[in-house]
């Protein structure tokens, strides 16, 4: 079963690629709404329930949104015979990407990634300036860290369902990264 992270910035259409994939009856998950992703504070590593909103200055430096690991590990444990899509995108990313078999970033231009995020509805992330900021900041550089990553680069401008064919036809036609998992053996 080939675990497919498909990840972009901030705006760049993770959660609504998602969302359409779900509705083609493809098996999505939302990793920032469905569990797999939470805010941490970086010197005590304790979970923040409820961060502030908007964040106060100074909040992003101390906080990281961060995926767990066990969590995907049980989605792939779980997910044995179709292709499953995590979408989504965290700080701690290098600690999971040895668990999916191919990685998509959705790319955005700044002018696009500006409207989106002072427009969605969806959750207010990039409305506050330093928010925006790190955004704009983490954007500036994400395309060529992915392309030489080997993932499959995607623009995000495109009209949504070109987005998700693109995703889709990926995923078909490249081969995974590494060999497939294997459950693993109870001793008799």
């Amino acid at each position: 079963m080939p675990l497919v992270w498909i990840t972009g910035a901030s705006g760049s259409g993770k959660s609504t690629v998602c969302a359409l994939l779900k509705s083609r009856g493809e098996p999505a998950v939302d990793a920032d709404w469905e569990g797999y992703n939470q805010w941490v504070d970086r010197v005590s590593g304790q979970v923040v329930a409820a961060p502030p909103d908007p964040v106060p200055q100074g909040w992003l430096d101390r906080f990281g949104w961060r995926m767990s690991r066990e969590r995907v590990e049980d989605l792939a444990a779980r997910a044995r015979e179709t292709d499953v899509f995590l979408c989504g995108y965290v700080e701690n990313e290098a600690e999971v990407l040895d668990l999916f078999d191919l990685v998509i970033c959705v790319v955005i231009d700044d002018e696009t990634m500006r409207e989106r995020l002072r427009t969605r509805t969806t959750n207010s992330f990039g409305k506050h300036p330093e928010e925006l900021a790190a955004a704009l900041e983490h954007n500036a550089r994400l395309e060529a860290a992915y392309r030489a990553r080997g993932a499959v680069v995607v623009d995000g401008t495109r009209p949504l369902e070109e987005v998700a064919d693109a995703i889709t036809t990926a995923r078909r036609t490249r081969r995974p990264s590494r060999p497939a998992r294997t459950r693993p053996t109870r001793p008799s």
